[in-house]
């Protein structure tokens, strides 16, 4: 997600921060924590001093962070109680509709459950620790690992990825043998049915 990011020199509690989205994959949660737990002794605050989290400063001058979801909740779940943030967008001068209205059309937000279902703003998780796990997204985050898709700059792209998948994996496959269900996934991921989606690498014949 490409931002103009102005540095917040002073540490924000991660439990402060409002989430917009509902869901993560905690798979890739626990990946990050692994790796959160195998630098923390010797880079752990370089680390954190060059990670900011991406907000936009909102309604009531709260902080709604719109990317790098997985990473808070990784370090929340690590014991980390604080994080650099970067204010991509200043709209705390928004009543609450009008906030909401401007946030969805820069796709700021992404109210969608783990079934695929888009949700009222209204339904948004207040913290980190609320947000549901959606086991498609974890499915997602591996394949981009494995090199299905590439990474690329665009909100919530994981996401169109995961809804995609989601319609063609069997959810018992997933839940029981992830392997096999990422191995299904990267021959989809490459397939003509994906070319609208961000970041495919598949072949255009």
């Amino acid at each position: 997600m490409p931002h103009s990011l102005e540095p917040h020199l002073t540490p924000v509690e991660i439990t402060s921060l409002r989430p917009t989205q509902m869901t993560v994959g905690l798979r890739e949660v626990e990946t990050k924590r692994r790796q959160w737990t195998a630098i923390r002794e010797e880079k752990g605050a370089d680390f954190l001093g060059h990670h900011m989290v991406p907000v936009v400063l909102g309604y009531k001058e709260r902080l709604y962070l719109v990317d790098h979801h997985h990473l808070a909740l990784a370090l929340h779940n690590e014991g980390v109680k604080h994080v650099f943030t970067s204010i991509v967008a200043d709209l705390s001068h928004l009543g609450r509709r009008e906030f909401w209205s401007v946030m969805d059309h820069r796709n700021l937000v992404y109210p969608f459950d783990a079934d695929g279902l888009r949700h009222p703003i209204e339904d948004l998780p207040k913290r980190i620790v609320d947000l549901q796990d959606d086991p498609f997204r974890s499915l997602a985050g591996e394949v981009r690992e494995a090199g299905g898709f590439a990474k690329i700059e665009a909100p919530f792209s994981e996401f169109l990825w995961a809804d995609f998948l989601r319609r063609r994996v069997d959810g018992k496959k997933l839940r029981h043998s992830f392997e096999d269900a990422v191995e299904e996934a990267m021959q989809l991921a490459r397939s003509r049915d994906a070319k609208h989606l961000p970041g495919w690498c598949g072949v255009d014949r």
